[in-house]
């Protein structure tokens, strides 16, 4: 019945059903009618028909199964359903003189088969009026089985009973590897929180955790025969320009990583560790300096960026990781070890006598063949111990084990020769799956990478590289979604990178390419924005939010309003009240007079998709400009530019869109003869990054005195100086207002606003420039 099926009729069978024939008056249940259903991932193949069962507080839950796992997948749903729809069903053995009436049936049936299931995740969900069966060959199968039939509860409002539709679903994911790396590293998450985002991941149907937990700021598992790993590597003290910075850190207990590994498993999501090595490893030689090429202790790094510490080459460095990774395995039953392999700076190798020497022996020729010989050997070491060895892309250019599997996140092209070479492959690809990136340009984004991966590029993106054959590309594992944390320093701030994005990811990696269309996502996706509303994520409505466009005429400004995704009605308000679905439709252009405050949002099906955002307008607004809506002062594509917090003037925190090679701005076509001078608001900041072979793009300006100041030059960073101000010296970090007169220039130029300082750190920072108008003499 499924296979006959066309994709038109499928989707008309999606989108909308028969009001008319409906056989319940309920109007809310008419209203549901015409309502899409509210799954993500898309479902392979799925048939909807009129009705509704109606789960009541009444309704049982039976299992028709002596898997003990099968109980585990009822109680997860009952336990779902009661967190998010405050209803408690009874759990009830199937039989013992009960039929299935007005009951949910779990069935784990090692028989049962879905069509085009390879993997063993599949399941058939029915619903019909009296009674609702899910069934599935695994308990993997009917966990995912139980996953759908729980949005399907949780789509709409908050109500009992709940309308379920009549519906005949049969599912199963496109790739086994479905996936989010967590960097606990760089800022360090609870337990609790780690939990949260498993049940996330859960509902979405991801079942990949990848544990970043060594690095060179940190190491966060306790090893038991090496203590000082976590009372010395587990602790830093951040950047600071006046030395008074709190220790940083924290590790995890074995108690507390069992558990959260015992919490996975039950969610069916396995968690790979990753230890880093041979580099990204100055928090490990922090701790036992004699593993380190040099003997030398460094200190935990407050830095992000590339570092040169590097593990040695002889047998008793082999022996310390040999044993940490035993450890490591004894906490983390799954089947992969991650052991890093990116950025190993081969400075140490190529100064060391001793590591040289080894080289020699060894017949090697290179550093990145010694890097080879390192992982081999580790790798050994990870399949005598029945494990499968992870490395990231970099483990290719000097030789990898036979079954090394290869996470690729310098673009694609480490996978497509990986996979051609007969390596299975995780699609890691920076940038589109790297959620450390922002959502748009929007400047109420949080700090981060400042180049834009919007819910639409992560939707877009396709695991398999049109360039492999069949046979290539079913070395393809899947694909997962990196969360680093350099700038994800809270919950709120993990959440926001992640979600919506994760909702993009699962439908990438679990449905049908043929069944995935963005604007069916959309229509969707409010479903799922409600439930992350109800459970109190932070996710991100970028996509969504209001972007206003004003330029000037003769009479005002024009106000033009879009969001993102150019999805849902926007309603705008003029008087000061927050938008509603009552109020005004943008349907055209505002023609406005100012001053004026535009507040606006949008709406799909009279649900709210962003919180309201609004713009004052006024004469002194449309002179000012955000450090994000500054441009850069070189061309395209140079530069290192970041998306930096740090503090505002008036208290609090603010974003700082800054090049860290050249902290430089431009302020575009200036009218110089209206214009008497500016208001520059700049932070003071560490300068806390390691740039390895970088660091020599770093520019430092020459300042007239002082050890800094700002300069103010036309048209570009090396054009005419129009002022300049001495900046006081201060202590850590801090931020001012700089007055900065222009009388000298006439004409229409760009400005460029630049910081002059004699040393590296401290940094200074725009946060926004505002053009005063030039006073007028009265006669």
């Amino acid at each position: 019945m499924y296979a006959r099926i066309r994709p038109l009729a499928l989707t008309a069978v999606l989108v909308f059903a028969c009001v008319a024939c409906a056989p319940i008056a309920s109007r809310q249940h008419d209203s549901a009618e015409r309502r899409v259903l509210p799954l993500i991932p898309i479902p392979a193949s799925a048939q909807r028909s009129t009705g509704y069962f109606l789960l009541r507080r009444s309704t049982a839950l039976l299992v028709q199964s002596e898997n003990s796992r099968a109980l585990g997948v009822a109680r997860y749903f009952q336990a779902t359903l009661k967190r998010s729809n405050a209803i408690t069903l009874d759990l009830k053995p199937a039989g013992r003189g009960r039929d299935d009436d007005d009951a949910i049936v779990f069935r784990l049936d090692p028989t049962f088969l879905v069509p085009g299931d390879s993997l063993g995740e599949g399941y058939e969900l029915s619903v019909s009026t009296h009674r609702i069966l899910l069934q599935a060959r695994t308990p993997h199968g009917l966990f995912n089985a139980a996953v759908t039939l729980w949005q399907l509860a949780s789509g709409g409002q908050q109500q009992t009973p709940i309308p379920i539709p009549n519906v005949a679903i049969r599912d199963f994911p496109r790739f086994a590897w479905r996936g989010l790396m967590l960097d606990s590293v760089r800022h360090m998450q609870s337990p609790q929180f780690i939990e949260r985002l498993l049940d996330q991941m859960a509902q979405h149907k991801l079942d990949v955790l990848h544990w970043h937990l060594s690095d060179d700021q940190g190491w966060r598992v306790p090893i038991t025969q090496y203590p000082d790993l976590t009372r010395i590597g587990a602790w830093r003290t951040p950047a600071s320009l006046n030395g008074k910075s709190p220790r940083y850190g924290g590790f995890y207990t074995r108690d507390e990583i069992r558990d959260i590994v015992r919490y996975a498993a039950d969610r069916y999501i396995t968690i790979v560790p990753e230890i880093e090595m041979p580099g990204h490893a100055q928090a490990a030689i922090a701790s036992y300096p004699q593993f380190g090429v040099t003997g030398k202790r460094p200190p935990v790094s407050p830095d992000w960026g590339v570092h040169t510490w590097l593990f040695n080459v002889d047998d008793a460095t082999f022996d310390f990781l040999d044993t940490v990774l035993g450890d490591v395995m004894r906490l983390f039953p799954g089947p992969y070890i991650h052991v890093g392999g990116d950025e190993a700076a081969k400075d140490q190798w190529q100064a060391s006598a001793f590591v040289q020497k080894r080289m020699h022996q060894l017949g090697i020729g290179s550093e990145a063949k010694l890097q080879g010989w390192f992982t081999a050997r580790i790798g050994r070491f990870v399949s005598t111990h029945g494990r499968k060895l992870i490395g990231w892309d970099e483990i290719l250019e000097g030789g990898v084990p036979a079954n090394a599997i290869v996470m690729s996140y310098r673009g694609e092209k480490g996978a497509i020769d990986a996979a051609k070479h007969g390596h299975d492959v995780v699609m890691a690809p920076s940038p589109t799956l790297y959620f450390d990136h922002i959502q748009s340009r929007r400047h109420d984004e949080p700090p981060g990478r400042p180049g834009v991966e919007s819910l639409a590029d992560v939707y877009a993106y396709d695991p398999l590289p049109a360039t492999l054959n069949n046979s290539q590309a079913a070395h393809v594992l899947g694909a997962q979604g990196n969360l680093w944390s350099e700038y994800l320093d809270t919950d709120a701030r993990v959440e926001h990178a992640a979600f919506p994005r994760v909702d993009a990811l699962a439908e990438v990696l679990w449905s049908p390419a043929r069944q995935r269309k963005w604007s069916g996502f959309l229509n969707r996706l409010p479903a799922q924005l409600a439930r992350y509303r109800s459970a109190g994520i932070h996710f991100a409505d970028s996509g969504f939010a209001v972007n206003f466009n004003v330029r000037r005429d003769a009479h005002g400004v024009i106000v033009n309003l879009a969001n993102q995704t150019h999805f849902g009605t926007i309603h705008y308000t003029l008087d000061g009240s927050l938008p509603t679905p009552a109020s005004p439709v943008y349907a055209r252009p505002l023609h406005l007079k100012i001053p004026v405050t535009v507040r606006a949002t949008a709406f799909a099906r009279r649900e709210m998709l962003a919180r309201p955002r609004q713009r004052l307008i006024n004469a002194s607004s449309l002179l000012h400009r955000t450090s994000d809506q500054l441009a850069s002062c070189k061309p395209p594509g140079k530069g290192l530019w970041l998306r930096l917090p740090g503090p505002a003037v008036g208290g609090g925190e603010s974003v700082f869109r800054v090049d860290i090679f050249d902290p430089c701005w431009i302020y575009r076509s200036v009218d110089l003869n209206r214009i008497g001078g500016v208001k520059v608001d700049a932070a003071r900041v560490p300068y806390n990054f390691q740039l390895w072979k970088d660091a020599s793009k770093i520019v430092l300006r020459q300042p007239h005195a002082a050890e800094a100041e700002l300069q103010v030059h036309l048209d570009t960073c090396a054009g005419e100086m129009l002022a300049f101000v001495p900046l006081a010296r201060g202590k850590g970090r801090h931020a001012v207002t700089l007055s900065v007169p222009l009388s000298a220039a006439r004409g229409v130029h760009n400005l460029c606003f630049t910081f002059a300082r004699t040393r590296v750190s401290p940094m200074w920072l725009i946060d926004s420039i505002q053009l005063l108008p030039a006073v007028t003499s009265p006669h």
